[in-house]
This record gives structure tokens, sequence and C-alpha cells, in this order.
């Protein structure tokens, strides 16, 4: 048994796929297959028992990930100190980013780390909600940018700052005029929306359903960019959090806050372990801040012009 085969393990417990694992870890599906068999081989025991949708650990294979998960976490520990005597301790950050969030904040971040942290690699996922928490349990992300408070136990969240929903409609549609828009009214235009695998589509029907109302839906996109395209084309509507006309302002687009009840929306960074990423957490923390701030005086300074 050697630290490779653990790691492998590692992944096809966590995925309870081999598919899954193989393409999590890059390589072929025979290979992982026949590095798991002969580690079984090895420990002359059977770790997993298949089925034909997925594995199904066994007791040892719960008691073998238990004691591995440590030895795994001090080896990459191990390494990035010996990294310091090279004089360049390459690290590498999978951060995994929500799609309402990625646009507004992620590519001004991106230089500020780099300037920051000249030996940090940093590998940026655009990802659900659901997805980040899985992959953040799983050990395949480090940190998050996502909603807050975390749905799954076991994860930790740091507020970045709060924003919230907001309805976004075409210059001509018959709603121009108001100042505000009450979730009654909204809840009966016709919507392009994002999937339901979207945060922000689960939480306006979660607030619809409060109101015994459910979303008048009469197209999904995968793509917030895509949506804030059609829309000048349609007389639909869309929900999005307010921040995002501050980096996708649309000329041909109205964003018209939500009210009677607003839907407040709360951004934060996520993590599995915080003692772990805590030096990250700070160090993200700090340079999205900084963004942020940027974006606010630059918004500022448009609104004075105009």
């Amino acid at each position: 048994m050697d630290f490779k085969q653990l790691r492998y393990f590692v992944a096809v417990y966590e995925e309870g796929h081999v598919g899954r694992a193989a393409e999590r870890l890059s390589i072929s599906q025979p290979a992982l297959s026949q590095q798991i068999r002969q580690l079984e081989k090895n420990l002359d025991l059977s770790l997993f028992e298949r089925s034909s949708k997925r594995l199904l650990p066994t007791l040892a294979a719960h008691t073998l990930y238990n004691h591995a998960l440590p030895l795994l976490d001090g080896l990459q520990r191990a390494r990035e100190a010996l990294g310091n005597f090279k004089g360049q301790a390459l690290r590498t950050l999978a951060i995994g980013v929500l799609q309402t969030v990625h646009t507004s904040l992620v590519p001004q971040m991106l230089e500020r780390v780099r300037k920051a942290q000249p030996h940090l690699v940093v590998q940026i996922y655009e990802l659900s909600g659901l997805e980040i928490e899985r992959r953040l349990l799983n050990g395949s992300l480090d940190i998050g940018i996502s909603y807050l408070p975390p749905r799954q136990p076991g994860l930790h969240g740091v507020m970045l700052y709060e924003d919230e929903l907001t309805l976004v409609i075409p210059e001509d549609h018959p709603l121009r005029e108001f100042k505000k828009v009450s979730m009654a009214q909204a809840a009966e235009l016709p919507m392009l929306l994002l999937g339901e695998e979207f945060q922000v589509r689960q939480i306006w029907q979660t607030q619809l359903a409060s109101l015994g109302r459910r979303p008048h839906v009469q197209a999904e996109l995968n793509n917030m960019a895509g949506i804030l395209d059609s829309l000048p084309h349609t007389r639909l509507a869309t929900v999005l959090p307010g921040r995002s006309q501050k980096m996708l302002g649309h000329q041909a687009l109205l964003w018209k806050p939500l009210t009677e009840p607003r839907v407040p929306l709360k951004v934060g960074l996520v993590c599995r372990d915080v003692q772990r990423q805590q030096a990250s957490m700070t160090l993200l923390r700090t340079l999205l801040e900084e963004v942020m701030s940027a974006t606010d005086e630059r918004s500022i300074t448009l609104d004075g012009l105009s």
C-alpha cells in the first residue's frame, strides 16, 4: 500500500463510482480499477461491494478512509513545507464560484492573487451551489464563493457582502415606470430564468412558495450573460442579484428592486476545514473586499457623470 493507492482509494470511496473518480483523478477507468484491485489484494480485504450503479464501501473501507485522510493531508503539508527550501512553494488553490457571482468578482480578484501570492496556482470552477458544497465535502475544492449559510453540515461560511434579488426587465416592459416591484406583482410576470440547478432560481422559487405562488416560467437558459442578452428582444422578466448590474449593466434593461418582501442574499467564502484554509480564506477575503470597494467607487463615479 502506497500514497498513490490511498489517494485513488479515497477518490473512489467519496465518489462511489469508478468513472467519476477516474475523471476526478484524470486517469483511465481500467487503470483506476486495477489499482483498487491491487490494493485489495495487498490488504487481503474486500473494500467495495460492486453493484450495477455504484460501489458500496465495506466496513474495512470505512476504517481505511478514516485513517487515509490524515495521512494524505500530512503528505500534502510536508510537500508544501519542503517546497519552501527551494524558494518556490508552488501550491494549488481550487475555488468553486457561482455563475451569478463569478462575473462581478473573479476577473479582478485573479490579478490581485497573482501579485500577492506569485507561487499560488489558482483553479476556478464555475459551478452550481449544490456542486460547490459537494466538492468541498469530498475534498476536490478548497474554497467556495457561494450564498450563505451553507446547506450541508460540516461546511463553514464567512460573510463577504450582502445583496438582494432584483427584477430585471426590458426597457419597453409594462412595468418600466415602476420604481420598485412587489413580490405579488413579480409573481404574475412571464419569466426567462436560470435553470433549477441554480441557487438564485431556488431562492426565488422558495420565496414565491412562501406566498403560495409558483414562478411563471416561459423559458430557461443556463447562462446569466445569455439571459441578459436575450431579454431586450422579449417582453419577459428575470430575477438576478442586484450587484450584477454594476458589472453587467445593459443599456436596454431596467433593474427594479423587489419589495414586500425584499429578498436578501448573503454571499461569502465557504470551506470544510477552517483551520487548514485559514490563510487562504483571509487572503481571498481581503482581496475580494478590495475588488468590491473599487467596483463601488467606479459605480459612484459613473453615476455622477450620468
